[in-house]
This record gives C-alpha cells, structure tokens and sequence, in this order.
C-alpha cells in the first residue's frame, strides 16, 4: 500500500490555506498565548466578541507551523508599530479617568452616554451604609430584598433587617429560604437594576446629612453657645433638635458612646497632662460621669495616678474645655482610622 503523507490526513482546507480572517488570526493567537500558559483577560472583551470568538475557536481545527508564524509575525509587527492606545469608548475613558475627575463630572458623562458605572454592582451595594441599604430594601419588592440580603455581608444584612418594620424584616427573611432556585443571571441582573438606580439619583452637595453637618460643628463650640444653640433648635424643630443632638459627640457623651474596651486605646494617644487637665476640670453632672467611665475602664495604676495628680491641679474653665476636646478629638481620630467604633445612641448594648 502507497504511504500517505501526514499532511493527507489533515482536512482539505489547510492544504489550500485560503486567506485567514482577521478573527481566525485572533483565535490563533489567543489560542497559542493559552498554549503558552499566558493569563488573557478576555472577560473585559465585550460579551458579544467574547461570543464570537468562542465560536471561531470552535470552528477551527489546526493551523501549520508555518501559518502560525506567519500570524504571531503578524501580531508582534502589528503591537510594535502601536505608539499609544486608548480606551476606544466613553466607558473605558471614565474608568481611565477615575478619580481623575470631579465625581459630578464623571455622573453627567456617564448619564448621557448611557453608560452605567462598571465593575461588580453588588460589590459597590454592599458598600453602600445601612440606612442607605434599608432605604433601598423599603422601595424593593420582598423576593428582591431576600435577593439583596443573600448578597451583602451577613453582619450588615442584620443590622439592616434590624432597621426594618418587623412585619417587613420576617417576610424578608423567609423569603431567603427561597432564594435556592434563582440564576446566577438574575442575580446579575438585580444587581446591575440596582447600580443603575443608584447611578439615577442626582448628585448631592454635601456628603453627610444636615443633622451630621450641624453635630459636627457644634462638637467645636464651647458648651454655653452649644446648649443655647440647641435650645434654639428645640423651639424651631424639635425633631431635628433630636437628630442633632444624637450627632455631637462632647466629652459629656463618652460613657454612652465609647465602649469600655476602646477606653486604653485614648490613653495611649492623649498625654496624661491632658487627661489630668481634662479629669481636673470636670465639673458638671455629666463631665464627672464621663471622668469616671475613663478611670474605671483603664489600668488600676494609670488610673490611680491621673487621679491623685487631678487632685492637686487647679485649672481654669477655658484651659479645661480645651483639654477635654482634646480628648474628644483623639477619639474622633481613631473613628476615623476604624480603630475604633462609637455606640449609636440609642443602642443598650455595650
């Protein structure tokens, strides 16, 4: 029998090599850079040249040495006469320019081009703060509120739920035992409603609330102007007089704010000159608690000796002031850091 040549037993086609495509040549390289062990991030493709090119690799069969140097040749010409390139699309520019540009910038571009924010929509909804999740729960029907509470972090979901009517939060916590049998795609999909609702709200002036923004400033003043400020709110609103209140934090607000276990963490940031300034001038009903949540919740020998040192030292009401927003401006730093965590008001437990 007459020996056939390896090349007989290959399909028709490569014996004529007809001219490649410009897909064929992308899957053969694709192709060669997985051979080669190469990570290619072709999920950034969009979903419809991910498609295609999925396709084309299943069309194809094999491809000579030859036609495969002649194709990476090709490539390697083609990445070398590249001088620069850019994002090719208004979705691409704004992640390019992310923090780049002013966030209200960014919102105007991307809402009239029609291009919502990109990356993992419920990674950005877990983001979001609790009251704002509970917000977002209240306006969804319960299937997608179970869908919601399955996605974010299981603590949070909590303190959400806890935020929520307690009709509202048992049907939404059984409607998560539910929650077996949805897709993957329709979670997705939720999600990406979700981001896009987000996208929709107009951008706001201000980050934090008006009762944040008014507590914040009162924390500064001393506590004469900050009492009759209050009292002037009481008279005009006294809802957000409540809400205000709730969002100062004075050395007075320590025991029902600063837990018992962050209380060494303040010695260790504030002098103990200071400590012994603010302990000294404590007077009032409400300054004294505060002086006696501190030494109790410190080492007995720390606290013995701020106290006797308190004892001798004869300070002023300005310098006093002055050394207990010390104390408080210490522990509004740690906040700031996430060393420590203030109690919410309202809440009982320690």
């Amino acid at each position: 029998m007459q020996s056939l040549s390896p090349l007989a037993a290959l399909p028709g086609p490569l014996l004529e090599r007809p001219p490649l495509t410009r897909r064929a040549k992308a899957a053969i390289v694709v192709q060669f850079l997985l051979n080669e062990g190469a990570d290619v991030p072709l999920s950034s493709l969009p979903d419809d040249l991910q498609g295609e090119l999925t396709q084309q690799l299943g069309r194809m069969r094999y491809v000579d040495r030859e036609t495969l140097n002649t194709v990476i040749q090709e490539f390697s010409d083609e990445l070398e006469a590249v001088g620069m390139s850019f994002p090719g699309d208004i979705a691409g520019a704004l992640s390019a320019l992310d923090g780049k540009i002013s966030p209200r910038t960014a919102a105007r571009l991307r809402k009239e081009a029609g291009v919502r924010q990109t990356g993992d929509p419920w990674e950005r909804i877990n983001k979001l703060g609790e009251e704002r999740l509970a917000e977002l729960v209240g306006g969804e029907s319960t299937e997608i509120a179970a869908v919601m509470m399955s996605k974010i972090d299981t603590a949070k979901a909590a303190k959400v739920l806890a935020r929520l009517p307690g009709d509202r939060a048992r049907r939404i916590s059984y409607a998560i035992s539910m929650t077996g049998g949805v897709s993957p795609d329709a979670v997705d999909r939720i999600g990406i409603s979700l981001a896009a609702q987000l996208d929709a709200e107009p951008q706001k002036a201000f980050e934090k609330k008006p009762d944040q923004r008014v507590g914040a400033i009162l924390n500064y003043a001393n506590s004469a102007k900050r009492d009759e400020l209050l009292e002037g709110l009481e008279e005009t609103d006294r809802d957000f007089a409540e809400a205000v209140r709730k969002a100062i934090f004075t050395f007075a607000n320590i025991p029902e704010r600063l837990k018992k276990v962050d209380v060494p963490k303040i010695t260790r940031d504030v002098p103990a000159e200071t400590l012994t300034a603010a302990i000294a001038a404590a007077k009032s009903e409400q300054d004294l608690a505060a002086v006696d949540y501190l030494l109790e919740n410190m080492s007995k020998r720390m606290a013995g000796t701020l106290r006797d040192d308190a004892a001798g030292l004869s300070i002023n009401a300005k310098k006093g002031e002055a050394a207990m927003n010390q104390v408080v401006s210490a522990i509004r730093d740690l906040v700031t850091t996430g060393e420590v965590e203030l109690r919410d008001p309202d809440d009982d437990e320690e």
